[in-house]
């Protein structure tokens, strides 16, 4: 749209009032252009808010302030009470979205007071509802609650239908964050039909991502991918590039949970640039973290290592304590891997406190798993039976079947080299059952093949023979590495069988 010359004040009126319409229409990219061109006639209150929006939209949050705090001095000169409070929230949104809650909370507090005193309902409903936010961020989920359930009803008394997605959508994050998917699906299932009423295709592609993150967390894989790969096109529509690596790196986590690597990859290193440009340090250790664990997992420690190494500075930088202590387990796990137990024990050691203090439960049980491993490496038994007894309970208390597998399997094993062969075999036929029912195959061929050594200790070799050609199966079927060691095993006991046979 061109501005006329002639009629400025027309011309500014004019555009705010098509860039408050292409706003509600994610158009983010026109909205600044026009702003910008708005500009050239002289300052101007709206086109700063409005280029404000636009810019904070679209992943550049320092900009936005800028052209925020240009904005309000004018506002509060001419006594527009309304847009100074407008202004004073999105302020407030730009520093929640910076992790500065504190700052965030300031400027809301400033907004509410103001939208109650000149009679703004909608602008009061959507302030109540990112102070919400901020109490999320801070982890009282509680107050965050209390504060969008007072947001709501005014926003559907007053028919703020884009208020009301937006609040729903965030109701929906509370109950994701306190571990019940079920109520955060229903409300973002509430949520997303009304945001594809108004329009809202940024809060649509958000809302599309977050029910990508339950079902990832519900271990629907298939599912979360079909809702990431419907936000991540919108979110490239609307420009909002810190939203489109968020769902890269989501989509990266999904195929990583798929064991396909390079795909996760793929995904990751597309995801790692674009929140390196946007300034998200938090979220570029994450994916510095991600990639380290593909890496890993693909035979190479040395380059995991130096992503991992990557990722540590920053998590502390942004004081992301719970990411630092999965960073130092990482690091932990790599030094492990390359046969230096010390090194792994140092950086465990540090991993573990950190765990414990941020109430990261399911990190303190690998961790502490991982400890144990270590002592079991070192021959140190009643250590490595310490670590993994303490383990074990956090690992059913937090749900991790998985986990709670290899941990039976660890302290089986223990057992075993302490020479109480049965308690050995109770813990493997505890942890057998559990693997099957996760899918884990590898893990399966593992204790069957531990199962099988107990049996040919104790002379049963029609079981240990039974148990091998199992694991051999098994071994065909996931083309495991160990296929001609178990093979050579199953062929041994066969012939310890035959000779005894013979002697009988």
């Amino acid at each position: 749209m061109a501005v006329a010359g002639r009629e400025p004040v027309i011309a500014r009126d004019v555009g705010a009032r098509v860039a408050r319409v292409w706003v509600g229409r994610s158009r983010f990219a026109d909205v600044a252009a026009l702003s910008r061109e708005t500009l050239t006639l002289g300052p101007d209150a709206d086109a700063l808010y409005y280029l404000g929006w636009a810019t904070s939209a679209t992943g550049q949050p320092r900009q936005a302030l800028a052209y925020y705090t240009q904005a309000l001095p004018i506002m509060r000169e001419v006594g527009n009470r309304a847009s100074e409070a407008a202004t004073l929230n999105n302020i407030g949104a730009v520093y929640f979205g910076l992790g500065d809650w504190q700052q965030a909370l300031a400027y809301y507090a400033q907004a509410l007071t103001i939208r109650r005193e000149v009679g703004d309902r909608t602008g009061e409903a959507a302030t109540l509802s990112n102070i919400g936010a901020v109490y999320n961020g801070l982890g009282d989920r509680q107050q965050a609650l209390a504060y969008y359930t007072q947001a709501l009803p005014i926003q559907r008394e007053v028919g703020d239908r884009a208020g009301e997605a937006a609040t729903l959508s965030n109701i929906g994050g509370v109950y994701y964050g306190l571990g019940d998917r079920q109520q955060a699906l229903a409300y973002y299932a509430q949520a997303l039909p009304i945001m594809r009423e108004v329009g809202d295709r940024a809060g649509e592609a958000a809302t599309l991502n977050n029910i990508g993150l339950v079902y990832n967390g519900l271990g629907d894989r298939q599912q979360a991918l079909a809702y990431y790969t419907q936000a991540l096109p919108i979110q490239r529509e609307v420009g909002n590039r810190a939203g489109e690596a968020v769902t890269l790196n989501n989509i990266g986590l999904v195929y990583d949970g798929l064991g396909d690597r390079q795909q996760a990859l793929a995904y990751y290193t597309q995801a790692l640039p674009i929140r390196r440009e946007v300034g998200d340090r938090a979220g570029e250790a994450v994916t510095l973290n991600n990639i380290g664990g593909v890496c890993d997992g693909l035979g190479d420690p040395q380059q995991a290592l130096d992503y991992y190494t990557q990722a540590l500075p920053i998590t502390r930088e942004v004081g992301d304590r719970a990411g630092e202590a999965a960073t130092l387990n990482n690091i932990g796990g790599v030094y492990y891997g390359l046969g230096d137990p010390q090194q792994a024990l140092a950086y465990y050691a540090q991993a573990l406190p950190i765990m414990r203090e941020v109430g990261d439960r399911a990190g303190e049980a690998a961790t502490l798993n991982n400890i144990g491993a270590v002592y079991d490496g070192l021959g140190d038994r009643q250590q490595a039976l310490d670590y993994y007894t303490q383990a074990l309970p956090i690992m059913r208390d937090v749900g991790n079947r998985a986990g709670e597998a290899v941990t039976l399997n660890n302290i089986g094993g223990v057992c075993d080299g302490l020479g109480d062969r049965q308690q050995a075999l109770d813990y493997y036929t505890q942890a057998l059952p559990i693997m099957r029912d996760v899918g884990d195959r590898t893990g399966e061929a593992a204790t069957r093949y531990n199962i099988a050594m107990i049996h040919r200790a104790d002379g049963n070799l029609d079981e240990a023979i039974r148990e091998l050609q199992l694991v051999v199966d098994l071994d065909r079927q996931i083309d495991h590495p160990d296929l001609a060691s178990d093979t050579a095993a199953l062929e041994q006991v066969r012939h310890e069988r035959a000779q005894h046979l013979g002697k009988a």
